[in-house]
């Protein structure tokens, strides 16, 4: 039973130490496990950090990435996933599973690997992601009645209005029991972990791909937020173009594979 660990390095030097540390412990939960990350030019010692690391551990990989190929941020961070992805598909019968993870703050944290090893003797899951503390963050990978669409893309009338969004998630999993799955049509929250066999027609798009959403699922999120769809630019994001790259991996691995996206209530960084 093998894993490939992977995902995205850009600006990450503060964290990378502690981020591959619990990469290792991960990766002992496994028979074997491969590191393959996609760099992208930093500001930063992220790029000295990986090339001494490998010297410590054959098991890491690394692309080197000098130019953006698009001046929208999710298209490039689709683009860095979508090389892992091409990786695992080539060695398809080598890693039964796959782990894309972010390597940041969020999981450079202390490590519980415990309701990881629990998950990997389950078998009511297809991509599994985790709770995190002190709240669930990541609401705009979340795909998840009645909010199936980004909230980015439904009008804000005031500053808070997006914390409804993430009261609404952090209630759920507050009251979700320890050993009980929530399923969803996409999340991520840093760290998710998949059976590789129901991802393999599927590709991570930083574009809005409302397209694979039914239309009465717009509507009813619609309803709920009393707001037609909009296209918008923000500050770090723009609307216009871009959505998060995992709402667009699941809801077509779910099309294309039936994969079932669940939640963990459990924490494996805090």
């Amino acid at each position: 039973m093998n894993c490939c660990i992977c995902g995205p390095v850009k600006n990450c030097g503060p964290y990378l130490h502690k981020v591959l540390e619990n990469i290792e412990k991960i990766g002992s939960l496994f028979d074997d496990y491969k590191i393959v990350l996609y760099y992208d030019k930093s500001n930063d010692d992220s790029l000295e950090i990986l090339k001494k690391y490998q010297l410590k551990n054959s098991k890491l990989l690394f692309y080197i990435n000098e130019m953006p190929t698009s001046r929208f941020r999710t298209h490039n961070i689709a683009k860095a996933r979508n090389f892992c992805l091409n990786y695992i598909r080539d060695n398809r019968d080598i890693f039964p599973y796959f782990i894309m993870m972010d390597f940041d703050d969020v999981n450079c944290k202390g490590l519980n690997v415990e309701p990881l090893k629990k998950s990997l003797k389950r078998e009511d899951w297809d991509g599994l992601s985790f709770n995190t503390f002190p709240f669930y963050y990541d609401i705009w990978a979340l795909s998840i009645k009645p909010y199936y669409f980004s909230y980015l893309h439904f009008k804000q009338t005031n500053i808070n209005d997006h914390n409804v969004f993430k009261y609404y998630i952090d209630k759920i999993m507050k009251n979700v029991p320890k050993d009980t799955l929530l399923p969803c049509l996409s999340a991520f929250n840093g760290f998710s972990i998949y059976r590789t066999n129901k991802f393999l027609n599927t590709y991570y798009d930083g574009r809005i791909r409302i397209d694979l959403l039914p239309i009465n699922y717009i509507n009813e999120q619609s309803r709920v937020t009393k707001s037609k769809i909009i296209y918008k630019k923000y500050h770090s994001v723009d609307g216009r173009y871009e959505d998060c790259e995992h709402r667009a991996f699941h809801l077509q691995a779910i099309k294309n594979s039936g994969a079932r996206i669940m939640i963990s209530p459990e924490i494996l960084f805090n």
